[in-house]
């Protein structure tokens, strides 16, 4: 396996999350939330093999817009533009109601880019991994399998993007009786 030498460039994504995320935890309230963002980095470079710094960086920023007070333009400015366009496609529109933006995430899979496409589904990876774990506080088991079910349909949308990052969800939807 080929050693990644992490630059300055993904040291500072490391430490912008980190300081974006620093109050925040995961939905167990337990797991701090920068646990997060490295998950996905490291289950990109590790598991799917990907040494694309772009990918790398915007992974560790990719819920700094929708989970805290960043911006885009602070994205932009600090990390450039491809990544800041990768941050901004796998970023949902808080404003919108929860189904919606659920809605959105299917459809919006199929179309994102190929960049896109590998955080996200590092991210649904990394979530459904966290949900296996340690279910969310207050999550029942009906809305756990309804999880599952949306990860999914997202995840089928992305189909071609990553053979071994696919093949580690479907081993998690064959499970739960999803293939």
């Amino acid at each position: 396996m080929e050693l990644i030498q992490p630059t300055a460039k993904l040291m500072q994504g490391l430490q912008f999350a980190a300081s974006k995320h620093r109050m925040q935890r995961r939905k167990d309230n337990e797991t701090p939330y920068i646990n997060h963002p490295i998950n996905v980095a490291t289950i990109l470079a590790v598991e799917g093999g990907i040494s694309d710094e772009t990918v790398l960086i915007a992974a560790l920023l990719h819920d700094t817009v929708e989970d805290t007070d960043t911006t885009f333009e602070e994205i932009e400015t600090q990390f450039g533009a491809d990544i800041c366009s990768i941050v901004r496609e796998v970023t949902d529109d808080k404003s919108l109601e929860k189904q919606e933006r659920k809605r959105l995430q299917i459809e919006h899979a199929a179309t994102s880019s190929s960049k896109a496409k590998l955080v996200k589904l590092a991210d649904k990876l990394d979530n459904l991994r966290d949900l296996g774990r340690k279910p969310p506080i207050g999550w029942s088991v009906e809305r756990q399998e309804q999880y599952y079910v949306w990860a999914k349909k997202v995840v089928d949308n992305m189909r071609g993007t990553n053979a071994e990052l696919e093949q580690k969800l479907d081993d998690i939807f064959r499970l739960k009786n999803l293939l």
